[in-house]
């Protein structure tokens, strides 16, 4: 086990992770995303066969 945990294939693994967790925190976006914020609503209605075109 103490082999394996020294090896170069655990370490370059432990590094990319290590850099991953790094990126994804300071990538984050600074507003709230668009799916966990309110429904957005639509300004007009239109009823299916009215025969109004867009």
């Amino acid at each position: 086990m103490l082999a394996f945990l020294k090896s170069d294939l655990f370490l370059r693994f432990l590094g990319g992770f290590a850099i991953g967790v790094v990126g994804m925190f300071m990538l984050q976006p600074e507003d709230s995303p668009v799916l966990g914020s309110t429904a957005i609503a639509a300004t007009t209605t239109t009823t299916a066969g009215s025969g109004a075109s867009l």
